[in-house]
């Protein structure tokens, strides 16, 4: 690991130590406990599913499977981490990396889960208390549980990354693309789903379990249901077009990147869309500027997508008519894009700049960012055009200019989207997804 993103990491600690300060003592709290959460076994059963840990956690130590641990917090004060490191030949014991950020902590070692009868000792005074506490005993516990106001306060600090966080997002691309690749060559030599979604898993060197959300691996018609959930265990005798979103993890940072590829089976028009896709989205992302709402950038994609339909045929009036018509809509009823970091739809996109609740659209409910983009943002930017039958058939009664004929003979390849991650910098952006 490089000199340079260890100082980066230091910085950044030192910079949720300041802010931290500032929250708490503007909101008279003297101690701050997070917790890391745990997983549950399955219902009658001693096997449990995945494990991710809180994001506020992961934003000081940057490992999403610390279990049963603690931070707390105090003003002006180090960091205390409570790790929950129990003897065990079953399982490998938990450890901390011989990194630089760890001298940043006090750490303490327990063998015991804290929480069930055990309190950290360093919380006290006025003390609030956050994460997954719900499943813990803490009836002995003297705090504010979930203050609704320091959540707020703290997912506004994640909404802005420090130069640390662009960095950690930038390599789970660089990681992520190597996967992609892996995917489309596996497409080119006529794989099935769970092929492509294997291919990828080792081209980007992460086992399934790790992934920072399922990936989508689909084909054909697959491509068309937005969070396609399978992976068909052999190649269909037909391959109209693959469709893979998938992401990777950096130091508890998520990439999410989508492509979208045409086969050989496919009609010209579809390849030809594929490509226009692209362009929407190269588009878009040169939008991307301290300032821009991020509603306004999410309208402008229904007009390059109305203007897509005008030109290849799909529609027979013109972009403008298109959107206005609710035409576009049918043929992507998704957002835009979504803020990016920890979690892969990061908290604090649907509010107002003094942090009040700005809910999505009427018009369009699905978005998950109604922000104005501020420097430090980082976004996801994925246009999307769908056959998607449930929201077109309604369509075909009416008398909008569509060209059903040429919808149907595109069915088949489900759909398309291409997505890319940016950061918001200064003077406009930068794309992190080269």
């Amino acid at each position: 690991m490089s000199t340079t993103l260890f100082n980066l990491q230091l910085d950044h600690i030192a910079h949720l130590q300041r802010a931290y300060s500032d929250i708490l003592v503007e909101h008279q709290l003297d101690s701050l406990a997070i917790y890391s959460g745990h997983t549950s076994d399955h219902f009658a059963d001693d096997h449990a599913p995945p494990f991710q840990a809180y994001g506020h956690f992961m934003h000081w130590v940057g490992l999403a499977d610390l279990q049963h641990s603690w931070l707390i917090i105090q003003p002006e004060k180090r960091p205390q981490l409570y790790l929950y490191a129990p003897a065990d030949f079953w399982h490998l014991p938990t450890y901390l990396p011989e990194e630089p950020w760890v001298e940043a902590f006090d750490v303490h070692l327990f063998s015991d889960k804290i929480g069930s009868d055990i309190i950290p000792p360093a919380l006290a005074g006025n003390a609030a208390v956050i994460g997954d506490i719900e499943r813990l005993d803490t009836r002995t516990l003297k705090a504010e549980r979930h203050p609704e106001q320091i959540v707020h306060a703290l997912d506004e600090l994640r909404l802005v990354k420090t130069p640390y966080e662009i960095a950690c997002l930038r390599e789970a691309n660089r990681l992520a693309i190597a996967g992609h690749q892996a995917a489309q060559a596996a497409f080119i030599g006529a794989s099935g789903e769970l092929d492509v979604q294997l291919a990828y898993l080792g081209a980007s060197r992460q086992r399934e379990s790790n992934v920072p959300y399922q990936n989508i691996i689909g084909l054909n018609e697959h491509a068309g249901v937005l969070h396609y959930q399978h992976y068909d265990l052999t190649a269909p005798k037909h391959r109209y077009s693959l469709l893979v979103d998938a992401g990777r993890r950096f130091r508890g940072y998520c990439a999410d990147i989508t492509r979208t590829y045409a086969g050989p089976d496919a009609p010209v028009v579809f390849g030809e869309l594929v490509n226009a896709m692209q362009d929407v989205k190269d588009e878009l992302v040169r939008g991307v500027a301290p300032g821009v709402n991020f509603v306004t950038l999410h309208e402008q994609m229904h007009y390059h997508l109305g203007e897509v339909l005008v030109t290849h045929g799909l529609y027979k009036g013109t972009g403008e008519q298109a959107v206005e018509e609710g035409v576009t809509r049918a043929f992507c009823p998704h957002g835009l894009g979504h803020s990016l970091g920890l979690q892969v739809h990061d908290v604090a996109g649907l509010r107002h700049s003094d942090g009040t609740h700005a809910p999505a659209p009427k018009l369009h409910p699905a978005l998950r960012l109604t922000r104005t983009l501020r420097p430090g943002m980082v976004v996801t930017i994925e246009p999307g055009l769908y056959f998607i039958a449930m929201l077109l058939d309604p369509l075909r009664s009416t008398s909008l200019p569509i060209n059903w004929p040429l919808v149907d003979q595109l069915m088949p390849c489900g759909g398309i989207r291409i997505e890319d991650n940016v950061a918001v910098t200064e003077s406009g952006f930068v794309n992190l997804t080269p």
